[in-house]
């Protein structure tokens, strides 16, 4: 299956500077069974109905319960939780 986490940042929150941070963190989550690739994707665009970035993760079901109780996802909540204005999960085969 695809886990798809679509964000959109706070104003003034200065996102492009933690992308790599963010990517190197997420990349962890290649340790848990069940997760075969994480991809981060930075928008192309400053419009502002626009959101500001993506993460694709491929995994199994099973692999989705693990990484939602993981200490990646916990310090993503964390670490970056209070500067999110929006967010988008959706997951699909």
């Amino acid at each position: 299956m695809k886990h798809y986490i679509i964000l959109k940042f706070k104003d003034g929150y200065d996102y492009a500077q933690h992308t790599e941070e963010i990517s190197e963190l997420f990349n962890n989550a290649m340790e848990i069974k069940g997760v075969s690739g994480v991809r981060l994707y930075v928008s192309n665009s400053d419009l502002l109905n626009r959101y500001d970035l993506m993460i694709e993760m491929r995994m199994t079901k099973p692999a989705l319960k693990a990484f939602d109780e993981c200490w990646i996802h916990k310090k993503w909540k964390d670490d970056y939780g209070r500067y999110l204005a929006d967010k988008v999960i959706f997951d699909c085969d």
